[in-house]
């Protein structure tokens, strides 16, 4: 029994915690792995009305996979009969948002603290997300060598205007009000009411109309104004700089702007790993307007190609394993990143195939 999912009925919900507090609630593959078929019983169960998901310990609700783990595992081989965790975490954690995509009853994930990465893959996918006045969110990767992945190339263009490529590229941190306006947030709770949000739900009569509608209007009943955006105020400028092609217009416009926010963006890319930069814009770019799942078909290529290339491990070294921030990036700089670099992250893998097929 896999401790870090707590699993529950509670009437007619399926009830999900994640329960690695101390890791703020990082998605590992044993997790992955006990949620999965759970997520699949429920659908068929006709007594299942509805799932919630939550996290555990007050501070997060998932603060991304756990690829910390991954890192560390390149370059040593896998037990006999294994996959490579690097190729295994990756395609069932694709998996498992393909699931909650397509998810034949609500799915409501009560985002409450950090919600980072792979958090947002078990929460924008499904059909409600209650966030509440204490959400950090944020698609940090660029500062791993990653690239925003767990649909991040088909709910980042989704964003208004060009917000997704801003926050795909800077790995800006977001909060309620924030996430309320980018469209991620459906319902704004106060923290101290989840408890009460579950209770309704629980309590609700599922006979009562579509079940979609049903879990809308309980939601509804606790919902509060999150207050204005700061982020919303930025949106000119963030169309002006961030719609162009190529990371170098990028910080060109940004120079042309020369706002104070504008050079802080400035800085903060200049923090990030060259070839993630480019690739992810290039992500964001080819999977606009795609259905998500010919993007995970791409971001799956993404995973393997930039898991294998240096930066990966640079990065996880540097921002959670020695805490250092400071990376070495290989290539250092935007002008030594070649397009056939960046282009071979696209080239087909040989089990892509799979993530998609339900074994």
């Amino acid at each position: 029994m896999n401790t870090d999912v707590l699993l529950e009925r509670r009437g007619p919900l399926g009830l999900v915690t994640l329960n690695r507090p101390k890791a703020l609630n990082a998605l590992d593959l044993g997790m992955i792995r006990a949620l999965h078929p759970a997520l699949e019983a429920w659908a068929r169960d006709a007594e299942v009305k509805a799932v919630v998901i939550r996290g555990a310990g007050g501070r997060a609700f998932c603060s991304g996979g756990d690829v910390r783990a991954v890192a560390l595992s390149l370059g040593t081989p896998a037990a006999e009969g294994q996959q490579p965790l690097s190729r295994a975490f990756f395609r069932e954690e694709y998996r498992l948002n393909h699931l909650i995509h397509h998810y034949p009853k609500p799915y409501i994930a009560l985002v409450d603290g950090i919600s980072m990465g792979g958090g947002l893959g078990l929460s924008v996918h499904g059909s409600h997300r209650v966030v509440t006045e204490r959400l950090m969110l944020a698609m940090p990767e660029t500062a791993i060598g990653l690239f925003p992945d767990v649909g991040g190339g088909w709910f980042l263009p989704r964003f208004p205007g060009e917000t997704g490529t801003y926050l795909g590229l800077t790995g800006t941190r977001c909060n309620a009000a924030d996430a309320m306006w980018l469209g991620y947030g459906t319902q704004h709770v106060t923290h101290d009411r989840l408890e009460a949000v579950v209770e309704a739900l629980a309590a609700a009569d599922w006979s009562a109309g579509d079940s979609r509608e049903v879990a809308t209007r309980v939601l509804s009943g606790f919902a509060t104004e999150p207050g204005a955006s700061a982020l919303s105020a930025h949106r000119e400028a963030i169309d002006r700089c961030f719609g162009k092609d190529s990371i170098e217009d990028i910080l060109a416009a940004l120079e042309a702007e020369g706002t104070p926010w504008a050079e802080e963006t400035r800085a903060t890319l200049g923090r990030m790993s060259p070839t993630s930069l480019k690739v992810t814009l290039r992500q964001l770019r080819l999977c606009r307007g795609r259905s998500y799942d010919e993007v995970v078909t791409v971001e799956y290529r993404l995973s393997q190609h930039c898991t294998a290339l240096p930066d990966f491990r640079e990065g996880i070294r540097a921002v959670l394993v020695d805490k250092d921030n400071r990376p070495t990036w290989n290539p250092p700089a935007l002008a030594q990143v070649r397009a056939t670099d960046v282009e071979a992250c696209f080239a087909p893998v040989a089990d892509e195939e799979r993530v998609l097929r339900h074994e």
